[in-house]
């Protein structure tokens, strides 16, 4: 996948693969014929200006753009940056939401990561039905894009957090406790238990407080067979993950990998088009999302305040999780499923978790230009669960969500939505809609008018620069730790790809054909020749 190759591969879809196995059996059948059936592609790149062999020189010519997307960050509850309360220490659930493959369209990487995914969005359903939660440290969630490709979410989200730009308003790098990170954790059903592995920094105390965290957790889910793990110490470090970058800005930052595998992938279609619905286990889903679920709620809470009563009551919904699956990893019924369309109004039903690329100016603005489909349903799902209904909960949105901190809900599906607060922030990629959730009367306490409002984060890579309408790529900076390696990778511009199938006539026919020609003109000159002798002479003896 990260090779050049100096001639195109196409991956057929099923009406195409049909088309060319009828024209290759119809080829087969009629050997003897003159004529055989041959396909033909359209050219799709148009990188093909002499001299564009990198990122930076297709990006001055204008042949390609900037690989990106959008990530998604919420907290529960809501954070309130109005107040002069001290700021709580955070909690930080982290996992990603797209991957890679040789065929850019099929990246469904349903163990690597979606699996993951899946398991943090159910953790975070099963959160949110506990009314009258009170914790004592800041829960937040992320949802990053662009980690298959050299990490760009969460690059662009610490680069933000450095910058104390308004998309992370209210969050803060030094109040980051620990960073909880689900990696893959689709294949982890063995002989009916699931085994999960933790994979830890070295920052020993606070781990250790998240690994014992997750102990409790799997020991109050007596019954579901759960064993948790701590990974090889033989093993060179975390596995590729958004932690590791953490870990580069900070090397004594705190957190854990959880993953399906101990000292090697167990995906072994991993950034595969082949890593599909069928390479991974719901059991496995739902049991990692137990585990999170409550290991957040222990984390959150101190020691003396853990009721053992609500830790139990913290159940994922095993359906949900089913419901997920078909919604991400298949095409049937895919982005069309009642879950999403709850939320957004998708474009395609298929699903595909390849970044994409980011086109035109980026925007912060509440409502930016394009946003694919699955950031666009994360946000609306993260902020619907995690969200407090407002007084002005009956108006129209977005024109009349008008307190401070509230964001448009459902808008994009019935045109008119509902008005909420939430915490919820785009940092790569989002959008401006989700379904509204009761409260009860228990729940978050939180002062109404303020709270701050959603705001869009483009994400790419942190050394391009968008000016004068173009992408300009910014030189290195020795002394910028995480912009020293970060990669910039594009993609080219191009347009659908055609296939024709259509018969030719066989080279060794069209040569017989020519060399018969050619005998014919000589034999008919010779003709003429002779012809024309005789005629004279014929002519003479009259």
């Amino acid at each position: 996948m990260w090779k050049a190759y100096n001639f195109p591969v196409f991956l057929l879809s099923e009406n195409s693969t049909l088309a060319l196995l009828e024209a290759a059996t119809k080829n087969e059948k009629s050997k003897k014929s003159y004529t055989s059936d041959v396909a033909e592609f359209g050219l799709v790149m148009q990188t093909t200006k002499s001299g564009t062999h990198d990122s930076e020189s297709c990006l001055r010519e204008e042949t390609c753009l900037p690989l990106g997307g959008y990530s998604v960050w919420s907290a529960l509850p809501p954070i309130n940056t109005s107040t002069s309360q001290k700021s709580k220490p955070i909690i930080l659930a982290v996992t990603s939401m797209d991957s890679a493959s040789f065929f850019r369209d099929k990246s469904l990487g349903a163990d690597s990561p979606i699996s993951g995914l899946i398991a943090l969005l159910a953790a975070v359903d099963a959160l949110s039905h506990l009314n009258g939660l009170h914790l004592s440290k800041q829960l937040v969630f992320v949802v990053f894009t662009g980690e298959a490709w050299g990490f760009l979410g969460s690059r662009r989200f610490l680069l933000e957090l450095d910058q104390h730009s308004d998309a992370v308003s209210g969050l803060d790098f030094t109040l980051i406790e620990t960073v909880l990170e689900i990696g893959s954790v689709g294949k982890s059903f063995d002989q009916g238990v699931k085994k999960f592995f933790v994979h830890t920094t070295e920052a020993a105390s606070i781990s250790n407080q998240t690994l014992d965290a997750l102990k409790r957790a799997q020991d109050s889910l007596k019954t579901e067979n759960v064993k948790i793990s701590v990974a090889s110490k033989s093993n060179p470090g975390i596995p590729p993950s958004s932690l590791m970058m953490f870990l580069r800005k900070n090397p004594d930052s705190s957190g854990i990998v959880l993953e399906d595998f101990d000292t090697a992938f167990t995906n072994k279609f991993y950034h595969s088009h082949l890593d599909n619905l069928s390479n991974i286990n719901a059991s496995a889903i739902a049991a990692a999302s137990s585990l999170v679920a409550r290991s957040l709620y222990i984390l959150a809470s101190e020691k003396n305040e853990i009721n053992d009563s609500v830790l139990t009551a913290i159940s994922v919904n095993s359906s949900f999780i089913d419901e997920l699956l078909g919604c991400l990893l298949d095409c049937e019924p895919g982005l069309s499923c009642d879950l999403v369309n709850q939320y957004i109004s998708p474009s395609a039903a298929c699903p595909s978790h390849y970044v994409g690329v980011i086109q035109g100016e980026p925007s912060s603005s509440p409502y930016p230009g394009y946003v694919g489909d699955v950031s666009r349903f994360l946000w609306n799902f993260l902020a619907d669960k995690t969200s407090v209904p407002t007084e002005n909960r009956s108006a129209t949105c977005p024109k009349h969500c008008s307190g401070t901190g509230e964001l448009c809900i459902r808008g994009e599906t019935d045109g008119k939505g509902v008005c909420v607060i939430s915490s919820t922030r785009h940092i790569i990629h989002l959008l401006h809609s989700s379904s509204i959730r009761r409260i009860g009367k228990d729940s978050w306490a939180l002062n109404r008018k303020k709270m701050h409002s959603i705001r869009y984060v483009p994400a790419y890579s942190t050394r391009l620069k968008f000016e004068s309408d173009m992408w300009k790529l910014l030189p290195t900076n020795s002394s910028d730790i995480m912009g020293a390696a970060d990669p910039v990778w594009t993609e080219s511009n191009w347009d659908t790809i055609t296939l024709r199938v259509y018969s030719v006539q066989h080279a060794s026919y069209d040569r017989l054909i020519l060399l018969l020609g050619i005998s014919v003109t000589v034999a008919a000159y010779i003709a003429i020749v002779i012809t024309r002798s005789v005629i004279r002479k014929a002519l003479k003896r009259d």
